[in-house]
């Protein structure tokens, strides 16, 4: 049997190790079937259309193939023999339409055979294990389809207007934003700040994802992580509101206050992770300390706290612009003091920063000094100290706004809980080495 060449190996079938070889047709198809479904998405919701949720990631692919065993092959033909099957099949599928009054079956099977027949071309021409990733993928968009369309037709309007503000931030705004330094010590760079703007909102998103997958009534502890994912002051605001109405809602209401303040740790080590993964064995194991303290203050105030039929309050939007418009300006805020604040006073300054910044945010100050620690500007001591400074003011100003909104009996609970989490970043900023 004849071997064929590999353009992503060396030749002969590839190893297993090399299945992530050929990146750049990884990200092409991933990017075409994210379009693709957040095309397929819209479409499914309107009366006249030929695809839906499951044609258009097929459709998207099926064009990615085209285009990437052309460049492969050094064939141009190949792209508009495609747009030419493509057409035919568009016309057919109007034309069945137009035929009678019955919905038309649309044109999966067919951009389903074609795809076939170019990921049998990719797998001898291009990379084997890419192309039974994007096989698979396909496979399992074929299978799926009653779940798919259910979960299209059933999305509400506000959810599906989340998705697509998610889309203008990440997928609009993000790749015309200039990638260079601008303004005083050079420490803005508009591209990078806005893509931790998308990873905050993305966050936020997944939280707002997951509260609607279990639902309002979540029970004490979901509601915590889940609206600390979110954003654990408005979780601070619902809870405490509560519990200056209900009566006897006050150490709930406090536990639940508290789980999403830990939740938080959740969003800051995703941070990290992104920002400065290098990083992370430096960064992580103090603020892991304060992670555990507070996990086991938790454990034993829901041991000991009255439970309660629990609904969560409805969340809001996560992608709304507005508020990711401001936590970019908070952010560049952020940097600017860090820089003016290392050049005029060392870390003392960033120290004082942090403390200002965490009584509103900790995402800001957790990015900027990671970022900055990631490129060797910041000590990695002088960044991790930032953050636990900044979390010990952000929990000083959740338990001053909880006491103003839901009374003395909140605050009382919410002294004795916090007083562990507390006193144990104190003790982390006095005695780490």
């Amino acid at each position: 049997m004849q071997e064929a060449p590999q353009a992503g190996a060396a030749g002969g079938i590839p190893d297993p190790l090399k299945a992530f070889i050929d990146s750049e047709s990884i990200i092409a198809f991933a990017i075409a079937l994210g379009l693709g479904l957040l095309i397929g998405l819209q479409r499914e919701r309107t009366a006249d259309r030929l695809g839906g949720i499951r044609t258009y990631p097929l459709i998207a692919i099926f064009g990615a193939l085209a285009a990437r065993l052309g460049e492969l092959q050094s064939t141009p033909w190949l792209v508009p023999t495609g747009l030419l099957c493509m057409t035919v099949l568009i016309v057919l599928g109007n034309l069945e339409r137009m035929r009678g009054a019955q919905e038309s079956s649309g044109i999966t099977t067919e951009v389903s055979a074609l795809l076939m027949y170019l990921l049998g071309a990719f797998l001898v021409l291009g990379d084997m294990a890419v192309a039974v990733a994007v096989g698979a993928t396909a496979a399992v968009l074929l299978h799926l389809k009653p779940s798919m369309h259910r979960f299209a037709r059933r999305l509400p309007e506000k959810d599906l207007r989340a998705i697509m503000q998610f889309a203008l931030i990440s997928l609009i705004i993000l790749p015309v934003l200039p990638d260079r330094n601008f303004g005083p010590y050079d420490a803005l760079n508009p591209y990078k700040i806005w893509l931790l703007v998308v990873l905050i909102v993305g966050i936020g998103l997944g939280g707002y994802g997951a509260y609607k997958l279990v639902g309002a009534r979540a029970g004490t502890l979901l509601s915590g992580v889940i609206g600390g994912l979110i954003s654990s002051t408005a979780t601070t605001v619902s809870y405490a509101r509560r519990a200056r109405v209900e009566k006897g809602v006050a150490g709930m209401a406090a536990l639940v206050i508290l789980i999403a303040s830990t939740s938080m740790f959740i969003r800051m080590f995703v941070e990290i992770a992104v920002v400065a993964p290098r990083l992370l064995p430096k960064l992580l194991p103090p603020l892991g300390v304060l992670l555990l303290v507070s996990v086991a203050t938790c454990a034993v105030g829901y041991r000991f706290v009255e439970h309660r039929e629990n609904e969560m309050p409805e969340q809001g939007n996560p992608a709304e612009l507005v508020p990711a418009l401001i936590f970019a300006a908070l952010f560049a805020l952020v940097l600017l003091a860090i820089a003016a604040a290392r050049e005029y006073f060392g870390d003392r300054g960033i120290y004082v920063v942090a403390l200002i910044s965490g009584f509103t945010d900790v995402d800001a100050i957790t990015l900027s000094s990671a970022n900055l620690a990631g490129n060797g500007t910041l000590a990695p001591a002088t960044a991790w100290r930032a953050m636990v400074i900044a979390t010990l003011a952000n929990l000083v100003f959740k338990g001053a706004a909880a006491g103003a909104l839901g009374g003395r009996t909140l605050l009382r609970q919410l002294a004795l809980l916090f007083a562990a989490p507390f006193v144990a970043g104190l003790a982390v900023l006095a005695l780490w080495p």
